[in-house]
């Protein structure tokens, strides 16, 4: 029933500092790998992390046009993860009506 393999995901995410970005594409893991299989995932680790696109953007916003300046960064990153599963085999799985 258990069993173990290995699976290569692609993820990306934004953030206003490099760590949210990060996160935000990192959060998106078990969502996308959920999306691909009808196994039960009991464990995802990362085993490696390509970088696959970094990309930060600044731009200046000002009230009314002039007043106040203030620079926004946003940063954006798309990442190639591979990863361990740990998984139970729904399909191998016999159920008994009640």
């Amino acid at each position: 029933m258990n069993h173990q393999f290995t699976s290569q995901v692609r993820v990306s995410g934004k953030g206003a500092t490099r760590q949210q970005a990060f996160a935000a594409a990192l959060s998106k893991v078990q969502s996308s790998l959920l999306k691909e299989t009808e196994q039960v995932l009991l464990r995802v680790e990362p085993l490696a992390v390509k970088v696959l696109k970094a990309e930060e953007s600044v731009r200046v916003e000002k009230f009314l046009f002039f007043f106040l300046p203030r620079t926004r960064h946003e940063f954006r990153v798309e990442l190639e993860i591979q990863v361990s599963i740990n998984a139970i085999d729904t399909r191998q799985l016999e159920f008994t009506r009640v």
